[in-house]
């Protein structure tokens, strides 16, 4: 399920991640309905609870600081897969903002640049990231998420795609990947480090507090 990816895969900076046909939905807001799972529109905010388009826009404001999500475009994530995301809230300066994934353990709101909805497109469509400028994606929120950090596209733990937990962090998606060459890709080493080395999806994990950390 490609939303559900997206939020494992972008939501540890994941996808985050993530789903999106959201970036191509948010602008064109066109996509007839496809054959699909239902998405659950009412997000749960990681406690269980259903939440009211008011709860959601207020949840989806928590991932970035309110100078860049107060203006930001709100949307959420639709009921069905193949659908455009509803616009929850317009906005003026380019950001979008997510509420919390509802198929995804934990609390993961996020909003995103132009650079990082463009890694969406990428990513949903399985083909190399192509970015002119560095991308700067912001899950501030308290709880945070799990997914791989290696596998981009795995969908539950295994022995050997390093399933792990990501506190409040940033996320940096830069034009070459290759200029990440020698920031470690260990989530535990206490300070920044490469989600998805060695993937056209790999970017810096920067977290904005070490109490949140599990591996």
């Amino acid at each position: 399920m490609a939303f559900q990816k997206l939020a494992m895969g972008v939501t540890a900076g994941m996808m985050f991640a993530c789903a999106l046909t959201v970036a191509l939905g948010a602008r064109q807001q066109t996509t007839k309905p496809a054959a699909g799972k239902d998405m659950g529109r009412m997000a749960d905010s990681g406690t269980g609870m259903k939440m009211t388009k008011a709860q959601k826009i207020a949840n989806a404001l928590t991932a970035a600081p309110a100078s860049i999500a107060g203006k930001a475009t709100i949307l959420d994530y639709p009921s069905t897969e193949g659908m455009a995301p509803e616009v929850l809230r317009p906005g003026t300066n380019g950001w979008s903002c997510f509420p919390d994934m509802p198929d995804t353990k934990g609390n993961d709101p996020m909003c995103i640049d132009e650079s990082w909805m463009k890694w969406v497109d990428s990513y949903l469509a399985h083909k190399p990231v192509q970015i002119s400028t560095v991308g700067i994606g912001y899950m501030l929120a308290p709880g945070g998420a799990w997914g791989s950090n290696t596998d981009p596209y795995a969908m539950k733990e295994t022995a050997d795609n390093h399933w792990t937990h990501a506190g409040p962090h940033l996320m940096i998606v830069v034009p070459d990947v290759k200029a990440l060459a020698g920031i470690s890709t260990d989530p535990a080493n206490g300070g920044p480090w490469v989600m998805f080395a060695n993937t056209p999806y790999a970017h810096i994990m920067a977290p904005t507090t070490m109490t949140d950390m599990k591996h």
